[in-house]
C-alpha cells in the first residue's frame, strides 16, 4: 500500500490511507515528541481492517506550517476532523476525497497521548487509545525531566520542531496541554490507556491516578518501557483493542 499526502487548514500536512472498503470509520494517529513520523505499518494494518487512517504532523513540526505549541496540539486533531466531511485532496494527484459522517477514533503515544485524551472531549470523537500517555507536565520523570527533553529535542531534531516564542515555558506551567487539569471534562468510557510499569520516560503514577479518576479502561504491562504504537498490533493487546473499539 502507498501512503498519500494531504494538507488540512493550509498548514497541517498528513499522510493518509483510504480504507480498503467503503467505510466512514477513521483513525488519526498522534505522535510522541520528539519522534520520527513513521506510522506506515500500523496505518496499513488498520486500513485493511476498514479504517481511513491519518498521520498528521503537528503545526510547526516536520513538513507542516505554523508554529509548534502556538495552539494546544489537540486543536490540530479537531481541525482535521472538521475537514474530513468537507473534503481534502491528495497532494500529488489532486484527487479529491471526503469521509461523510466520520466515525472518529484516535490513537496517541506519549506526547500524542495527551492530544487524544484532550480531543476526546469533542463529541465527534467516539473512542481514544492512549499509549504511555503524557498526563501531567508537573510530574516529571527523574530519568528524563522536561529540561533534558527540551535540550535533546533542540540538539537532535533542530528545525523539525519550530516553536512559538515561549512555547516550552507554556508546558512548564502545567496549565497548557495538560490532561491532568481537565480530568473532570473527560469521559473515561471513551478512553483505553496502555502503560508499562517499567516506563522511565513518562511516570506511571499520574497515569494510574488519572485513569481511576475518569473511569478509563487501563491496561498495565509488566514490561515494555516507553511503549510505541506498535503495541496495539501485538496479538494479546489487539484482542483488547478490538473489543474496546467494538469491531
Amino acid at each position: 500500500m502507498h501512503t498519500l499526502r494531504t494538507r488540512f487548514k493550509k498548514e497541517i500536512v498528513a499522510e493518509f490511507l483510504p480504507s480498503v472498503r467503503k467505510s466512514n470509520k477513521v483513525i488519526i494517529f498522534c505522535d510522541g515528541m520528539p519522534s520520527l513520523p513513521n506510522k506506515r505499518r500500523v496505518m496499513e494494518s488498520f486500513a485493511k481492517k476498514g479504517y481511513w487512517c491519518f498521520h498528521p504532523r503537528y503545526r510547526g513540526t516536520w513538513e507542516s506550517g505554523g508554529k509548534f505549541l502556538k495552539f494546544s496540539p489537540e486543536k490540530d486533531v479537531l481541525d482535521i476532523i472538521d475537514q474530513l466531511p468537507k473534503g481534502f485532496a491528495d497532494a500529488w494527484s489532486g484527487k479529491k476525497y471526503r469521509v461523510p459522517s466520520p466515525e472518529v477514533y484516535l490513537v496517541g503515544t506519549s506526547f500524542g497521548g495527551a492530544a487524544v485524551l484532550l480531543a476526546s472531549r469533542d463529541k465527534r470523537v467516539k473512542k481514544v487509545i492512549a499509549v504511555s500517555p503524557l498526563i501531567d507536565w508537573r510530574a516529571q520523570s527523574k530519568t528524563e525531566p522536561l529540561s533534558l527533553h527540551i535540550r535533546r529535542t533542540e540538539n537532535a531534531f533542530g528545525e523539525a520542531y519550530r516553536l512559538v516564542p515561549g512555547g516550552w515555558n507554556k508546558l512548564k506551567t502545567g496549565k497548557f496541554y495538560n490532561p491532568a487539569i481537565h480530568a473532570d471534562e473527560i469521559d473515561g468510557k471513551k478512553a483505553f490507556i496502555i502503560h508499562a510499569k517499567d516506563d522511565k520516560v513518562v511516570p506511571l503514577g499520574p497515569t494510574v491516578k488519572f485513569a481511576q479518576a475518569i473511569g478509563a479502561k487501563l491496561l498495565l504491562l509488566k514490561k515494555g518501557g516507553h511503549l510505541s504504537p506498535s503495541i496495539i498490533m501485538k496479538p494479546r493487546s489487539y484482542k483488547k483493542v478490538k473489543k474496546f473499539l467494538g469491531k
